[in-house]
Order: structure tokens, then C-alpha cells, then sequence
């Protein structure tokens, strides 16, 4: 498996943002802490690394998201099991180009990542909006009132967030509510680490 350090140097070889950057450490100790509640520790670094180079495509090649991915991720060495990973987070979904991703979550953890990666970014916008600017003290209620605004962080897809929950086998409610608490736990890893930039 490519270390955690070859992944993060090939990501930052695609992504210079440091917005994409943020949600990519996000979305890697989100999976982290996912493996570990699920009963996956020994794969915890495994669910990281997926998470971590899950947009590799996303800042250079936006309309060919999951598409560009492959390439990328072989020429830098990574394993098959990991590109297709990080291409079903994509599953269903057509982008810019016109293509719709076939490549379908299969394990868990790709299941975890589909329907986490969005909400992610909705549970961030929506912690950007308190005057703590944090997770931690963010409540379930809170966060289910910015989901259902439909205004609020519209670019973060409701439909693909309740299809994941669905094929996880959640309530919509578990999986905010688990999310919610899995980004609060990693909040000052994260910030730690998008400051270290």
C-alpha cells in the first residue's frame, strides 16, 4: 500500500488549493475515524489513505471527476483496490463532461466514503456559520435545520448524501449525527495539520 506520506505528496502534486486540501485531511480522518467505530482499526490507514486521495482529479479536471482519477493514481504508484475506491465515490453521479460513473462502492468503507465526502462539506460550511466556527459544540438539530435549508451549501448534493445512507443501511439522522461527531473528534487533528500548509 502507498504510505500516508506518498499519498499526501501525490495529492499535493494535483491540488494546490488549500480549500480542496482542507477536505481532502478532512475527509481522510473522517474515514479513520468511520474504520475504527465499525470495527475496521487494523484498516484504518487503508480507509485514510482512500479518503485522502479521493478528489485527486477534482482541482485540475473538474468535468472528468472519477474519470482522470485512474491515471493519476497509477502513475503514482497506487494500487488497484485504492482507484477503485476513490472512483465509486462517484458512482451515479454524471459529470461535467457527460459521463455517468459506473464504478460501484462495493466494500464498507467505499459505502462509508460515498456518503460521507458531501456531507462533510456541508457540516464545514455549516460550522463556518457559528461564532465558534467549530464542530465541537455544533448539535444534531442545528446541522438538520442547514440540511433541510435547501439554499445552504447548495453545491453539497442532498440526493447523493441520502443515497449513501441508504446503501450504508442508515437513517439519514445516524449518518449526520456519526459524521457530525467523527469531523467534531478530528476537528483539531485537521486544523493542526491545513495550518502546518
Amino acid at each position: 500500500m502507498i504510505s500516508r506520506e506518498d499519498a499526501f505528496l501525490l495529492l499535493t502534486k494535483y491540488n494546490q488549493d488549500p480549500f480542496h486540501i482542507r477536505h481532502a485531511l478532512t475527509v481522510e480522518a473522517v474515514m479513520k475515524w468511520y474504520a475504527v467505530k465499525l470495527g475496521y482499526e487494523n484498516e484504518a490507514d487503508h480507509w485514510g489513505i482512500v479518503g485522502l486521495l479521493h478528489d485527486i482529479d477534482f482541482e485540475l479536471y473538474p468535468d472528468e471527476h472519477c474519470l482522470k482519477a485512474p491515471e493519476l493514481l497509477k502513475e503514482g504508484g497506487v494500487s488497484d483496490d485504492i482507484i477503485h475506491s476513490v472512483c465509486s465515490h462517484g458512482f451515479g453521479i454524471t459529470v461535467g463532461c457527460g459521463e455517468t460513473i459506473d464504478v460501484e462502492p462495493v466494500h464498507e468503507m467505499e459505502k462509508v466514503l460515498f456518503a460521507a465526502d458531501e456531507l462533510t462539506g456541508l457540516i464545514w460550511a455549516a460550522a463556518l456559520m457559528r461564532p465558534s466556527k467549530s464542530t465541537k459544540d455544533m448539535e444534531l438539530k442545528s446541522l438538520k435545520k442547514k440540511y433541510k435549508s435547501k439554499g445552504f451549501a447548495a453545491g453539497c448534493s442532498r440526493e447523493v448524501i441520502e443515497r449513501g445512507a441508504a446503501q450504508l443501511g442508515w437513517q439519514l439522522d445516524e449518518l449526520l449525527e456519526r459524521t457530525l461527531e467523527a469531523m467534531a473528534a478530528c476537528e483539531d487533528e485537521i486544523n493542526q495539520k491545513a495550518d502546518a500548509l
